[in-house]
């Protein structure tokens, strides 16, 4: 049976980070940056990310770290690839221009030495169409189903002809964020683990609420998250093995502290422990929190 979890992670050590004004019309948990913060706005996302790296370590979770570049400012959120446990990897359609530039030829050859790329979507990015990995899709692994919002990151076209070739169901619905639009990434308002998954259903509309859940609740306990814990990137968690194949979960502090305390008990009752780092900076001015860092090696 194939796993939800893995316990090695991809991370990129960013070479520059600021608000992407390429990203920042769709995505609307971005904060606008001044030209002059910058550099003091790179070196607290750096040491977030160094923290957040050394955490990860400290409890038994296998970390490679390659080097991002310049001209990159969401290089640190490494949803471009996604890995599979047959050894193979997928390339997907990135919607900015400069995040297209972090499919960087290195690091695809790096991955190369493990994994065989076998699906390659980065054409549809001619055709102004985007599939933007497991950020578009939260995969359920083990029962082969994908969950994805609608959102100008995430087209229906691509998804389809991806969910068929990899024999996966695909489950499509429309969902309304804080601004009244669509919330850019699936993986801001759920995520799955091997029992237990989380999700905002009332960020879906209505008519999409109760296909959803119903298959959601198939094969797993849902716990459900509000709007406002969704902008405190609530959604954006991930479940992580350990040495030891105990699951953990891995999330921001800022997502942490957004819990009840009966959320945590719940989520205690599926994982040996939650792991959690402070990474504001980095959520703040990239809109993307601790699921959107973390790329699957399995």
């Amino acid at each position: 049976m194939a796993a939800q979890s893995t316990n090695h992670i991809l991370l990129i050590e960013p070479a520059e980070f600021f608000s992407n004004l390429e990203t920042i019309d769709t995505n609307h948990f971005q904060k606008i940056n001044q030209e002059e913060e910058k550099d003091k706005i790179f070196r607290k996302a750096l040491d977030e990310f160094r923290t957040f790296e050394q955490t990860l370590r400290d409890n038994h979770i296998h970390v490679t770290t390659l080097k991002g570049q310049t001209g990159c400012p969401d290089n640190i959120f490494p949803n471009w690839a996604v890995t599979f446990e047959n050894k193979t990897m997928h390339l997907f359609s990135m919607m900015a221009e400069n995040r297209r530039l972090e499919k960087l030829e290195d690091h695809i050859d790096f991955l190369n030495r493990v994994y065989q790329t076998t699906t390659d979507l980065t054409e549809f990015e001619k055709q102004g169409i985007f599939l933007e990995g497991t950020s578009s899709m939260v995969l359920d692994r083990v029962n082969k189903v994908a969950y994805m919002g609608l959102s100008p990151r995430s087209n229906k076209k691509i998804a389809c002809r991806w969910a068929e070739e990899n024999d996966y169901e695909i489950i499509i619905f429309e969902t309304q964020g804080h601004i009244g639009k669509p919330i850019y990434h699936t993986d801001v308002l759920m995520f799955i683990g091997t029992d237990v998954a989380v999700i905002s259903t009332n960020t879906i509309k209505k008519e999409y609420q109760s296909t959803v859940k119903n298959k959601l609740s198939q094969m797993h306990s849902i716990i459900e998250i509000t709007r406002a814990q969704i902008l405190n990137f609530c959604g954006n968690c991930m479940e992580v093995k350990g040495d030891n194949n105990e699951l953990n979960l891995v999330m921001s502090t800022r997502a942490y502290n957004s819990y009840s305390g009966t959320q945590k008990q719940l989520l205690l009752e599926h994982y040996d422990k939650i792991i959690h780092s402070n990474i504001t900076t980095i959520e703040n001015y990239g809109g993307g929190s601790a699921r959107c860092m973390m790329m699957e090696l399995f």
